[in-house]
């Protein structure tokens, strides 16, 4: 490690605040909570943890399983991040999670993982009380792809106290979900005192695209907080108002492909003398052989004249120029050969336009999010008091899709001459309510609670189309949306007992109901029509079908987001019942033993039954050992047995009409799905806590391996069987037909599909130093993780029988499960106060990850393991500096990716024509370079 390190016995150690390498890797923030240095005595107080014990807490130190504490109340002031996501993404290097690009509705969700495993594999509590899901499933190609995450936007940071990250397997503790670990997210107590922030940023980078100059995506955040006494015995309220608005960001490079054709010139010059030549055919197979055609191809001739480079262009496949082609081609199929030429260049300067003006909107979505959250508690006496807390997000969000060019048959060029960018519209409401009463009876603690908490995701489709309804077509279309609910009944009891060095017993149950829904959208927005205005069918004859000029049968549904169907309508529930012990014994005071198990039963799958043993030895006064062991689960998601829709997909440089069908589908059953079941886990941790007091130094070093039998996946595409495949295996008849039926090119399904391991390394180092009016507090933690497929793939004899065994678990689908996120993160962080003066540099390292795009480095058609798109590992570095104008005011300017740094571009290949310069299907930092800020922090 090539960094200075002063130690001095009576001022402590201090780390370099630069910019520190760190065996290539470098360093990263863990941000932990800092103990409070008692001046008077000048020992050590460690922070109490709530997560991991149910004695009531326990200094972090003696904890015996980790646990990272963020004080967000305290730095907050200091961070370009706004959101929970990208503040975790910053400071915690177990923690990842991206703004997504072009990823339909987790454009504004970002997926999130804990120790390079699911989003689903972490569990959300807020005040110790269960988290819902979001009701997003995130089916297309980024990381977590296939899970159900928490939605922690939905969620103001500046609501928070502080937030704490058990590392270690809780199932047996809280229950589903709890594989990877819990976050348990601290609101606000404060009282007696108004504070604010208002915060406003932008991106300001050379990088910036699309007419936007150096600067752009700016943000604007308002957040308020205000808090009181309720009565005189403790009670209080604590209120928390958040506003931000987002613009897009522009990271697409140049559009490179073809953009408008001969047939485009010639009816943009008829267009211009007030002739739509759309409007002479529905289907141009029916205009020809009869008198009509030559009315057309009349037409034709006549508007071709009025294209004056048609002289110096070859038409296709011919020594003549356009211009003469065009005038002795005296058929509609003669003029479609020829009008197909590419004229792009010439037509965009006619037109006068440029390439940019087609580029996709590449980099974080325009954004509105409004939350208002409320924490009260009211006591009854001296031994009871009741709670509750929650909120409303109401989020707005627009991001767009892939260009629909006007050469391209899914764009109708009767209405669209120079071709649209289609526009995806979320409207994510989110609500929570948590409310109990807890207290003292006959010595036990005594907590019953009800949790309510409901997401829904709904989708507006604009500046767009459905093509089949030609000149009939609405340019919006309401395309449905997803809903989830859930509510939690718990009931807990704890007692400690002077029994040894003091035991700890507390057991409890909970009652849980699920809810979800799939709400179809317009007719409009899911359905192809024929000529006639009738709902297209498998029967449906193809002189019936519209078509462009080249023959081309138009897409019906809303360009770029087919709307939910009816047919995918869907309203489940679920419940389950669970009931947990848990005791904590202290043989000695250097001896701690935590055993728990935990019972529960699901109405659609069945039960589980997982344990968890753990240990603390204090091998001296400031020296900690600590192990862990457990057995965990994730149940399946109610969303991933029950979802099912059909998508527009753009998939290895192909668009097709994908769908994804529920697990208890028909469907399904005849690929040999099996029905789903829970994953499993077993996880081993161990690790030391060691504290030098004269320094004020903490060290913590936590390894880990975690086991995870029948992982829940999202499979790859399984493609129509061509006419071909099925003369040379006639068992692909039956699925052929019933792709017809519901007219998709791909299906993909839920499955159980993989066993994966984990194993990684967290070390977290943290200190302080204290001289009069300098504060000085460093923050070193990296996170060491590797996650692989272990064995088979669990595929069905089905699907072997059919030759689709490699689609199961894809390549791809491997780079999202062990490559997509990185194997070494680390932060160091550093944060001086000096009188009304506030500096915080922090370095983030990011290691390096691969891109699912594949790159067939042979040509042979066989990928290969390395045959992808590395993106090397980069350094990171945020700098703010803060000054307290007064008592009540302070002012923080600074930057995140001080130094402009992008990752790794994407090789030609992977570009989408130049439109995805980085990888869209990673998650280290994002793609949007350096963002700049001032904040201003009010407080009364």
């Amino acid at each position: 490690m090539d960094q200075k390190i002063i130690i001095n016995s009576r001022k402590g150690l201090v780390l370099s605040a630069a910019v520190v390498f760190f065996s290539g890797a470098t360093l990263l923030q863990a941000q932990e909570a800092q103990p409070v240095k008692d001046t008077v005595s000048d020992k050590q107080i460690d922070e109490v943890v709530l997560v991991g014990s149910r004695s009531g807490g326990r200094s972090k130190a003696d904890s015996p399983v980790p646990v990272d504490v963020f004080n967000i109340k305290d730095i907050q002031q200091s961070l370009p991040q706004t959101n929970i996501n990208q503040i975790l993404n910053s400071i915690a290097p177990s923690f990842t999670s991206t703004i997504q690009t072009n990823a339909d509705g987790s454009d504004h969700s970002d997926p999130a993982q804990l120790r390079g495993l699911g989003p689903d594999q972490t569990l959300v509590l807020i005040n110790g009380k269960r988290r819902h899901t979001s009701a997003l499933v995130n089916v297309n190609g980024t990381p977590g792809r296939g899970t159900v995450g928490t939605d922690l936007n939905a969620i103001p940071a500046f609501a928070l106290s502080r937030i704490e990250v058990l590392r270690d397997g809780a199932s047996a503790q809280y229950g589903s979900d709890a594989i990877a670990g819990v976050m348990n997210l601290q609101l606000k107590k404060d009282t007696g005192k108004l504070t604010g922030q208002f915060n406003y940023g932008g991106y300001l980078t050379p990088a910036a695209n699309d007419h936007t100059g150096n600067y752009d995506g700016q943000q604007f955040q308002v957040d308020l907080n205000y808090g009181n006494k309720i009565g005189k015995r403790g009670g209080f309220y604590n209120i928390t108002w958040s506003s931000q608005f987002r613009d897009p960001t522009r990271r697409a490079g140049t559009e490179s492909n073809t953009l408008y054709n001969a047939y485009n010139a010639i009816e943009k010059r008829a267009a211009e003398n007030g002739v739509n030549l759309s409007s002479y055919f529905n289907n141009i197979g029916n205009l020809k052989g009869t008198p009509g055609e030559q009315d057309f191809v009349n037409l034709i001739h006549q508007y071709a004249q009025g294209v004056g480079y048609f002289g110096s262009v070859n038409a296709p496949n011919s020594n003549s120029t356009l211009a003469s082609g065009i005038q002795s081609a005296n058929t509609i199929t003669a003029l479609q050969s020829i009008l197909s030429a590419d004229v792009t260049n010439q037509e965009l300067d006619y037109r006068g336009q440029s390439r940019k003006d087609f580029n996709q909107q590449v980099g974080q979505s325009k954004l509105n999010n409004h939350q208002l959250f409320a924490n009260i508690e009211v006591p009854l006496n001296d031994d009871w008091k009741v709670y509750t807390f929650g909120g409303y997000s109401n989020r707005n969000g627009s991001s767009a899709g892939f260009y629909r060019r006007p050469n391209q048959a899914r764009t109708f060029t009767g209405l669209y001459l120079d071709g649209y960018l289609p526009q995806i519209h979320t409207l994510i409401q989110d609500i929570s309510l948590s409310a109990g009463i807890k207290g003292q009876w006959d010595g036990w603690n005594v907590d019953l609670s009800n949790t309510f908490g409901q997401n829904s995701f709904d989708y507006t489709i604009e500046n767009t189309g459905n093509t089949s309804l030609r000149f009939a077509s609405p340019s919006s279309f309401k395309a449905g949306g997803l809903q989830f609910l859930q509510n939690t009944i718990n009931l807990d009891f704890s007692k400690s007992f002077d029994v040894l060095d003091g035991i700890n017993v507390a057991f409890g149950g909970e009652q849980r109901h699920e809810n979800f829904r799939i709400n179809p959208g317009e007719e409009a927005s899911y359905t192809a029509y024929d000529i006639n205005g009738n709902v297209q069918t498998p029967s449906t004859p193809a002189s019936l079908k519209p078509t462009d000029f080249f023959g081309n049968t138009l897409a019906g549904g809303s360009q770029v987001f087919a709307g939910f169907r009816e047919a995918n309508k869907t309203n489940k529930n679920r419940n389950a019942y669970a009931a947990y012990a848990d005791v904590e014994f202290n043989f000695t005071n250097w001896l701690l033993v935590d055993a728990a198990i935990r019972y529960e039963d699901y109405s659609d799958f069945g039960s589980t039954f997982n344990y968890k043993l753990a240990s603390r030895i204090k091998l001296a006064d400031n020296f900690n050992f600590r192990f862990a062991g457990s057995t965990g689960f994730r149940a399946p998601s109610i969303h991933q047995i029950y979802y099912n829709t059909t998508s527009t997909l753009f998939t290895d440089g192909v668009l097709k009409e994908v769908g994804t069908f529920s697990n208890d589908s028909d469907f399904a059953t005849a690929f040999g799905i099996p029905k789903l079941k829970q994953e499993t886990s077993k996880s081993l941790s161990t690790g030391f806590t060691y504290k030098i007091p004269s320094l004020n130094l903490n060290i913590t070093a936590d390894a880990y391996f975690i086991r995870i039998d029948d992982r829940i996946v999202l499979t790859d595409q399984f493609n129509r069987p061509t006419d071909a495949q099925v003369i040379a295996n006639p068992s692909l008849a039956d699925i052929q037909q019933r792709f017809d039926a519901v007219g998709v090119n791909a299906a993909q399904f839920f499955a159980n599909s993989i066993d994966t391991e984990t194993k990684g390394l967290d070390v977290v180092i943290s200190h302080n130093y204290r001289n009069g009016a300098i504060k000085l507090n460093n923050d070193f933690a990296i996170n060491f993780n590797k996650t692989q497929k272990v064995g088979d793939v669990h595929v069905s004899p089905v699907l072997q029988n059919l030759g689709y065994e490699s689609t199961y678990f894809s390549e791809k689908s491997r780079i999202y499960l062990e490559d997509s996120v990185p194997k070494v993160k680390a932060s160091l962080s550093n944060n001086l106060s000096w009188n009304s003066f506030n500096f915080y540099l922090r370095n983030t390292y990011y290691g390096k990850v691969w891109g699912a795009d594949i790159v067939d480095a042979n040509f042979d058609g066989i990928i290969l393991p390395n045959e992808h798109q590395l993106i090397s590992d980069k350094i990171i570095t945020d700098l703010s500096i803060g000054y307290d104008i007064s008592k009540n005011f302070n002012l923080t300017i600074g930057a995140n990716n001080l130094f402009d740094i992008y990752p790794t571009k994407n090789v030609p290949a992977s570009t989408n024509n130049d439109q995805f310069i980085y990888s869209r299907s990673t998650s280290q930092f994002g793609q949007n370079g350096r963002y700049v800020f001032s904040k201003l922090t009010v407080s009364f």
